[in-house]
């Protein structure tokens, strides 16, 4: 221990910020996820069969609640409407770790990250009277969640990401004209996250050695030294789990405006606002018996009670997160056999150029990450063919861009541009009863990943994914 006393003498002031940083980005990097957030379309299963062109404006879809008030216009009565659909994600990476000093890391590819989860929506909509209309609905626009195994070679950058918000939307809409409508929407929105991810310990300290060395806090020998006593207390594989849980209720809007252009066309745009949270919530580790002896020696424990605390202890935290503001335009052309639409949606995720986090615990100060995403695209065009008077036929297609880039892009939401094919049914059972069943494929393209963790591990390679929905309603008009 007589080289750990050199060190402490010598490079106290170091020792306490590179130890900060340390433990900054074992809790900063799983916080990514919270940006990378998948953005869901499905809370209709009748707009599903036509990949979502014409959500606004192909009519009969009570989801208009949610997606634009104004086109409440058309739903003449009072309505309910649910719908389930199930997430079918896989997401498998191939490739290869190594941590700072270029050992490779022990593990493996961390099998089929993926998971199937149910997405709930639940609309009401009733007509007060000639111009103005009333709905409210219950949707999540923004989840995903991937888990790979505990010891993957990918681990100091992710094992479990689960991230979910979830909306209430009241909404109403006013008859300008015979042609015209506008609509508004308040928003009130429950954003949660649960993030974990395995620390390197060893790197931990070893990256301490390595800042004292370059400081001139320890001669190469000393260092040398050290570095050795490091990989014998803390070998490769001293590892601990980060647990990161929060979350946050935050307001939003959205603004409508439908248009019948003709008796045949059809055209609306919508607006929803940006929602802005401050999540909330605790971080909580595991540390090995060999790493709490260390911290707790009589070397390092006096520097940590210097720094105002231990560091991976449970700590409560907060970081500010902003859900991105879209914009859509939504088209449709009625024929009586048939109809066709199209839809074209932006979403401004550049309101996520960086990452803020800040904790209670005063050996952990505040860190900033920068991220700078890009603003998504999604296009789709559809449409439906009446086989009869009960059964409606539907087909779609949708290209839809992700937000992420190479340079950012990371395991926990390994995400690329997808396109989507869509096919479904519905049956009017009764002139008050409507029944809708979709399915879609998501074919994404391949996400390369060249990810560092706080700790310098670097993960190289890439993730095949895809998708499958199911979707099924029930609408009853009263």
């Amino acid at each position: 221990m007589q080289s750990f006393r050199q060190f402490s003498r010598a490079g106290r002031p170091l020792t306490l910020a590179a130890l900060s940083l340390a433990i900054l980005g074992t809790l900063a990097a799983p916080q990514r996820a919270e940006a990378s957030a998948f953005q869901l379309h499905e809370d209709s299963a009748a707009a599903m069969g036509r990949a979502y062109a014409g959500s606004a404006t192909a009519g009969g879809d009570v989801s208009v609640v949610a997606n634009n008030p104004a086109a409440m216009s058309d739903l003449k009565g009072t309505y309910f409407q649910a719908d389930i659909t199930a997430i079918n994600f896989g997401t498998t990476f191939s490739g290869s770790a190594h941590d700072a000093l270029g050992r490779p890391i022990s593990g493996g590819n961390g099998g089929d990250a993926g998971t199937t989860m149910p997405v709930p929506a639940i609309f009401f909509a009733t007509q007060i009277d000639d111009k103005w209309h009333v709905g409210a609905g219950f949707t999540v626009p923004f989840g995903f969640q991937t888990e790979y195994n505990q010891d993957w070679i990918g681990r100091y950058n992710a094992i479990k990401s689960q991230f979910t918000s979830l909306d209430a939307t009241l909404s109403v809409s006013y008859d300008v004209t015979d042609n015209f409508a506008l609509g508004l929407s308040g928003i009130a929105q429950r954003t949660s996250a649960e993030l974990t991810s395995a620390i390197n310990y060893n790197a931990v300290g070893l990256g301490l050695v390595n800042q004292a060395a370059m400081a001139g806090a320890l001669t190469p020998a000393q260092a040398q030294a050290l570095g050795q006593q490091v990989n014998t207390i803390i070998p490769p594989g001293s590892d601990g789990i980060a647990r990161i849980k929060g979350d946050d209720w935050a307001y939003g809007y959205q603004i409508g405006a439908y248009w019948k252009i003709t008796s045949n066309d059809k055209l609306a745009f919508d607006y929803r606002s940006k929602i802005s949270h401050t999540l909330e919530g605790t971080a909580n580790f595991t540390v090995p018996p060999n790493v709490q002896a260390l911290l707790s020696s009589p070397t390092v424990a006096p520097l940590l009670a210097g720094a105002g605390g231990v560091p991976f202890t449970r700590t409560v935290g907060t970081a500010p997160f902003t859900t991105p503001a879209t914009a859509t335009a939504s088209y449709w052309h009625q024929e009586e056999k048939w109809g066709i639409g199209t839809d074209v949606s932006w979403t401004k995720w550049d309101v996520f150029k960086n990452l803020t986090v800040n904790y209670a615990n005063p050996a952990q100060p505040s860190s900033v990450e920068a991220f700078n995403w890009k603003n998504s695209w999604y296009v789709a065009v559809g449409g439906d063919y009446y086989l009869n008077e009960k059964v409606t036929l539907r087909a779609g297609f949708a290209v839809d861009t992700t937000p992420t880039t190479n340079s950012t892009r990371d395991p926990r939401v390994p995400d690329g541009t997808r396109q989507l094919l869509s096919v479904g049914m519905g049956y009017k059972a009764s002139e008050h009863f409507v029944l809708n069943a979709s399915y879609a494929h998501i074919f994404v393209n391949k996400a390369t990943i060249n990810a560092t963790s706080s700790t310098g591990d670097v993960l190289t390679g890439s993730s095949d994914d895809y998708g499958n929905l199911l979707s099924f309603s029930a609408q009853y008009k009263f």
